[in-house]
């Protein structure tokens, strides 16, 4: 799944821009855990040190470590860093964002069922979750087609090599 950057006021309250000090922190920090990174393993263990020079071990879980590493290869490139629960709900507007698309587009998808939604009160809320299996579904689609389209200039002799 792609990386999600938004700026609502709302759920994304704590929404992280680096400065150019930490985005170079953070380029070093992740080039030297990616170099540990654990293969086959399901979790690892790290050494937290403290400025009394005394350490403690801690055990996470190797797909915590994985997005410790994304998280600051994201910061390494200036991008905004925040997380999202899956269970998160969002708002039609925040929706609407996240796919790129007008907020009427988004509401005529749910009226058609492309999108699941539920109501609280007067008001649509998507759960994150959903949204982004409509998202892979959009995507995969769309690399499917553009496979087909590909294939028959191919065929037709369009000037596409299969190179």
């Amino acid at each position: 799944m792609g990386k999600i950057l938004m700026t609502s006021n709302t759920l994304y309250r704590n929404l992280f821009i680096p400065t150019e000090g930490e985005a170079q922190l953070a380029q070093e920090s992740s080039r030297i855990l990616a170099s540990h990174s654990p293969h086959h393993r399901s979790t690892i263990e790290l050494k937290v040190a403290r400025d009394d020079n005394s350490e403690q071990k801690v055990v996470i879980p190797a797909a915590a470590f994985h997005l410790l590493v994304d998280i600051l290869s994201q910061m390494a490139q200036g991008n905004a860093v925040t997380l999202i629960p899956i269970h998160a709900e969002l708002t039609t507007q925040e929706a609407a964002e996240i796919l790129n698309v007008s907020r009427p587009f988004l509401i005529k998808l749910i009226e058609t069922g492309e999108i699941i939604c539920r109501k609280v009160g007067r008001h649509r809320r998507i759960r994150f979750e959903d949204l982004m299996n409509y998202k892979q579904q959009i995507d995969s689609d769309r690399i499917q087609a553009l496979d087909e389209l590909a294939s028959q200039a191919q065929q037709l002799n369009m000037g596409y090599d299969e190179s």
